[in-house]
């Protein structure tokens, strides 16, 4: 199938100025030729553009641009071809029918960046970065995608696999001199390089935290008994009325999720239910909704309104939804309605009550008051995330757990080594290392990851 000159659409469905269709394949020009009568194709240089119309037949469809990208410059290593048309989704059609009668098909998901992939143009990380690109919401997750498609990840790991393989090597020719019980491979510096090795495995693991951030957005939890002014925060936060506020107990019925961008970094708001015992069975589900949503969210904004007198409900609920990873945030709100020595009092009542850290805020979100620190306070939560030194930062699922196979594997080559097991496991172990490294370039993989991954991938790249 890799022999198969393919076509898609390569921009998005809809009416445009413009679109583009790309078509690859070692008969790619001659594919086009056929509809393209003005110009000798394969007498043109790559990475040129010629002007004229695709006809079918004797009908013009449309006026088109083609940029000409000849074998192995270009995305595929094979010749390409990318027809700019005008952006009626009808002359797309018809001009992909039209490749389809001269002889390509139609390109399956990501089929484009598989076969640059299988071509060896970029690895099976930098074919992931590519859909990162075109997935990143922003600033962060562009640069960390960027990062990874100029081989960031690679570099990293490539490192890692030469050193191994060296001793790999080494433990491989002691197997094959067995019988004379010698050693090539020095212990001693093979211990030395996993440690080395170790360190750097879990500085990968530990920069998953971040990337996964940057990628998917912290999932931010607003919880509070009702009327504590969860609502009017979202709409504060966002800035237009997205979440309906009214004085009446119980109004927010299910969660609402809404994206908001701070220095760059994404945050998934989630207005919540308001926390209490209810016989309404419609708010009795969205509570618990509400406890769902703080299970799996990162950070915990916990709104206590400030004229309350007795925060002893406040407290029991917060206890029974803390758990070590979760950021508490603490915000006393509507201080407009009351005296500051009334408000002031609030963080000491929780300081004395709850041994869970947490971060404290007075805030009223109707006249805006002290909204930007608790924007600031969630931006740094994901600035601490990152570690200064760590110039690469994992942001895909498979890699982390491919690394976290690899440093198993690595610590099981380390007791080999400290208990004198036999080479043959200790050989055994090392290959299992470098196997899983593999797995992130791609250097080592099966088609049911392959096929995976590329299907996730739009239709025209």
């Amino acid at each position: 199938m890799n022999n198969d000159t393919i076509c898609a659409l390569a921009t998005a469905n809809g009416v445009g100025a413009l679109g583009i269709i790309r078509v690859s394949g070692n008969e790619a020009l001659s594919v086009v030729q056929k509809s393209f009568p003005g110009k000798n194709l394969d007498k043109q240089k790559s990475h040129t553009i010629h002007y004229g119309y695709f006809m079918d037949g004797e009908e013009a469809i449309d006026e088109v641009m083609l940029s000409i990208f000849l074998a192995p410059k270009s995305f595929t290593t094979e010749n390409s071809v990318e027809i700019a048309f005008h952006g009626s989704p009808h002359i797309g059609k018809r001009i992909l029918e039209t490749l389809i009668k001269n002889g390509a098909r139609m390109a399956k998901a990501g089929e484009f960046t598989l076969r640059a992939f299988i071509n060896g143009r970029i690895d099976l990380s930098q074919a992931e970065a590519i859909a990162d690109v075109i997935a990143s919401e922003n600033e962060a997750s562009r640069k960390v995608a960027i990062s990874q498609l100029k081989g960031g990840i690679t570099n990293e790991i490539s490192f890692l696999r030469t050193d191994l393989l060296n001793f790999v090597s080494l433990i491989e020719l002691e197997l094959d001199f067995a019988e004379e019980d010698v050693e090539f491979a020095d212990r001693s510096a093979l211990n030395q390089l996993l440690d080395k090795i170790t360190l750097k495995l879990n500085s990968l693991i530990e920069s998953f935290q971040y990337g996964n951030a940057i990628k998917n957005g912290t999932a931010v939890a607003i919880i509070g008994k009702p009327n504590a002014g969860k609502s009017t925060l979202l709409n504060a936060l966002l800035k237009e009325e997205r979440a309906i506020v009214s004085n009446i107990a119980g109004t927010t019925r299910d969660t609402i999720e809404e994206v908001l961008h701070i220095k760059g970094h994404a945050f998934r708001l989630i207005d919540t239910a308001g926390l209490r015992e209810t016989m309404d069975e419609i708010e009795a589900i969205g509570v618990k909704k509400a406890r769902e949503k703080v299970a799996n969210a990162n950070i915990l904004v916990y709104l206590a309104d400030a004229g309350t007198a007795d925060f002893s409900e406040d407290i029991e609920m917060i206890q029974s939804l803390v758990r070590d990873d979760l950021k508490l945030i603490i915000c006393a709100t509507k201080i407009d309605e009351v005296m500051p020595t009334q408000y002031e009092k609030v963080e000491d009542t929780f300081r004395q009550a709850l041994t869970h850290e947490f971060d404290f805020i007075k805030i009223s979100a109707v006249e805006n008051q002290n909204i930007q620190d608790l924007k600031n306070e969630l931006s740094s939560y994901v600035e601490q995330l990152k570690a200064a030194e760590n110039n690469v930062v994992i942001t895909n699922q498979r890699h982390f757990e491919a690394l976290q196979k690899s440093l198993e594997a690595v610590e099981k080559v380390k007791e080999a080594i400290t208990f004198r097991i036999s080479t043959e496991l200790l050989a055994y172990e090392l290959r299992n290392a470098l196997e899983h490294l593999g797995e992130i370039s791609g250097e080592v993989t099966n088609d049911e990851v392959l096929g995976n991954i590329f299907s996730k991938f739009c239709i025209g790249k």
